[in-house]
């Protein structure tokens, strides 16, 4: 399945309306079927991205919320999403897609980075954030994933200075590029094609992680 179809959308928005067990219930069948053809467009994607990188894992998420520790007790979700993760050691980085009526976006990057990675990452930025920016700056890099979003301390992290030319990095915690769709986009039948070129767009950054990641400061490799 190569398109979102509009009926995934009409029940998505009837979910939202009626965010109940009574009425997922009753129309469970339809949910199957829709869930079914979602599933189809994730794995098609993956295979479309196989074409150009090594993807380890499709996770598609549940519909159902997890509403322990949450004030909003609506027991499902109104969207449908999944992530990709890249293959082994080497192939750092991720994907993640939500279709979502109104809300539909691709994102990317380091979400999450252990507190290793995430040393490693700053000190690389301490020592040397040219080519860093060299990448994210472009034009065409640009256009399609705008700036790098993600969290942050406020001033420093501990041991890192305050007035460093590139605290502006050193201070993130999360390296992250959002690009929204509309709906007539996501329904478009070019959607998958968009959402595949967006995330080859993003492999120059990726294979500039990998390298830190992957090595010490002085470059040594860290891996087998």
């Amino acid at each position: 399945m190569k398109h979102i179809a509009p009926k995934i959308f009409d029940f998505l928005k009837q979910l939202s309306r009626n965010n109940n067990k009574e009425w997922f219930t009753e129309h469970k069948p339809q949910f199957k079927a829709i869930e079914g053809d979602v599933k189809l467009f994730f794995d098609s994607l993956k295979n479309t991205m196989e074409k150009h990188d090594q993807i380890e894992r499709l996770k598609v998420f549940r519909i159902y919320r997890d509403v322990r520790f949450s004030k909003d007790k609506t027991p499902y979700k109104s969207q449908f999403s999944a992530s990709l993760s890249r293959a082994g050691a080497a192939l750092r980085g991720g994907y993640y897609i939500c279709i979502k009526p109104g809300e539909s976006f691709i994102a990317t990057g380091f979400w999450d980075p252990n507190k290793e990675d995430l040393y490693r990452i700053r000190k690389e930025w301490e020592m040397d954030a040219s080519e860093l920016r060299e990448i994210i700056d472009k034009k065409a890099f640009k256009s399609v994933w705008g700036e790098l979003a993600g969290d942050g301390v406020k001033t420093a992290p501990k041991g890192f200075e305050k007035e460093h030319e590139n605290i502006d990095l050193i201070r993130r915690k999360q390296f992250i590029f959002i690009r929204n769709f509309s709906d007539v986009e996501v329904l478009s039948d070019n959607f998958m094609e968009k959402v595949d070129e967006s995330y080859q767009a993003i492999r120059p950054f990726f294979d500039l992680m990998s390298n830190v990641l992957t090595t010490n400061l002085n470059g040594e490799s860290l891996i087998d």
